[in-house]
């Protein structure tokens, strides 16, 4: 099984390696999080890799059925709540201002739906956690 490991590097500083690839998160400049805003937070991140994950699906089958995906943008509208933090409202536009789609248009927001991050959200349950100590 894949595993994605996050380390603490001092201040709120964190590394995640992601296979042979390191992603850098701070986190915001705020009195409550301490952070120094120097990169993107987790939650940046999350909403990132939904965006470029329907990216690249429709770039996928665009190629397959011989529609032009070149600068092809996905923008990823969102809101941020507090109490508990959370996004809501997530709202994708995607522009394909190369591509005549017609017939194909439902076809693009279908595969855009299936993308594995958006499907990963829509199927995911509880999030089994374990906590290993200095005891164990």
């Amino acid at each position: 099984m894949p595993a994605i490991i996050s380390k603490h590097m001092g201040d709120m500083l964190f590394t995640t390696r992601v296979g042979q690839h390191e992603i850098i998160n701070d986190v915001p400049l705020t009195p409550d999080w301490g952070g120094k805003d120097r990169y993107p937070t987790p939650p940046d991140y999350f909403v990132a890799s939904i965006a470029s994950c329907i990216a690249a699906f429709v770039v996928q089958y665009c190629t397959q059925v011989g529609l032009d995906a070149s600068d092809l943008a996905v923008e990823l509208s969102y809101e941020k709540e507090t109490k508990p933090a959370h996004f809501r409202d997530l709202a994708v536009t995607i522009t394909l201002p190369n591509a005549k789609l017609g017939s194909r248009l439902e076809a693009i927001k279908r595969v855009a739906s299936h993308c594995t991050v958006h499907e990963t959200i829509s199927r995911m349950g509880d999030l089994a956690i374990t906590v290993v100590d200095k005891s164990e």
